[in-house]
């Protein structure tokens, strides 16, 4: 479960970082805002590509690097969003030491956090799943 958790997180990581990329309509507004709700930049691209990278890499080693992606990801991503939801921005993209804590309301710093606690969380439940 864990090697196929990996490479799924390959898969859903690669897809975000090709968003502000594919011409589909609805996904990005014309504010560059991903679902109208955040802007995707080069920062958090590479983000995505090098997660998303090392995601496969532990779904191609072995069940053991796979569950250590889970929990060292999660852990990482859902922290990422937790301040995400107090600040508006993270540590993952250095959005916090270039933004600092965004003036914005607080269901949108919560609703751009989303993601990444979803994404944190998950992976952190099937990391320390046996």
């Amino acid at each position: 479960m864990h090697r196929k958790t990996a490479f799924a997180y390959a898969v859903i990581l690669a897809l975000v970082a090709s968003l502000n990329y594919l011409p589909i309509p609805g996904i990005v507004d014309a504010e560059g805002r991903t679902f109208g709700i955040f802007a995707l930049d080069i920062y958090d691209d590479a983000l995505h590509i090098a997660s998303a990278l090392w995601a496969l890499v532990a779904g191609v080693l072995s069940t053991r690097a796979s569950r250590m992606f889970l929990i060292l990801f999660g852990a990482l991503y859902f922290l990422d969003g937790l301040l995400g939801t107090y600040a508006g921005s993270g540590f993952l993209d250095l959005g916090i030491f270039t933004w600092g804590v965004l003036d914005i309301s607080y269901t949108l710093k919560f609703l751009s956090s989303v993601p990444h606690l979803l994404l944190g969380g998950f992976a952190l439940y099937i990391g320390f799943k046996r």
